[in-house]
């Protein structure tokens, strides 16, 4: 009987050395993350300009998200952008969009835009981090994010619009 209590003894000891190493690594991978920096790399330019008047409101360097995996990753890891920098995000075609700040360090301003290039809604001031969904109230081709507190420093408004280029 005590020798099958100190084989369960060191089966315990050899399985919580290696839960520990575990854990380790995942705490250095964790180090890892947050030691990456992603800088920002001008692709486009995009102008928001007023519906009254097609006045422009601002003029923007942009980075396009347009393929699976620059969508998922969007702004994430970044300390810090620009207040004449965003990220343009490209779908191919027109639908309900939903976003959110998972592993998202700075603060946004998401603006949704149509295909015909006019925003139909925002969400302001999405916080860092948080995973909760950030819906369009309209279908949207088009995702612009901002710096948080952007779009309302600019006036933006729904029915506003975007014209953009890419760089070749």
């Amino acid at each position: 009987m005590q020798k099958n209590g100190s084989k369960t003894l060191s089966i315990l000891a050899i399985g919580l050395l290696l839960l520990s190493s575990i854990g380790c690594k995942d705490a250095d991978s964790d180090k890892v993350l947050e030691s990456v920096v992603v800088t920002f790399k001008k692709e486009g330019t995009l102008q928001l300009k007023k519906a009254a008047d097609d006045s422009v409101i601002q003029t923007l360097d942009i980075e396009i998200a347009d393929d699976e995996y620059q969508i998922q990753t969007g702004l994430m890891y970044r300390n810090k952008m620009a207040n004449n920098q965003g990220m343009l995000f490209l779908f191919p075609a027109e639908a309900e969009r939903s976003f959110y700040m998972k592993n998202t360090r700075i603060s946004l301003d998401i603006i949704y835009i149509a295909a015909d290039n006019r925003i139909v809604s925002f969400q302001k001031n999405a916080e860092p981090f948080n995973e909760a969904s950030l819906p369009s109230n309209a279908p949207a081709k088009y995702v612009l994010e901002v710096n948080a507190g952007l779009s309302d420093a600019w006036g933006l408004g729904v029915g506003d619009t975007i014209d953009f280029e890419a760089l070749e």
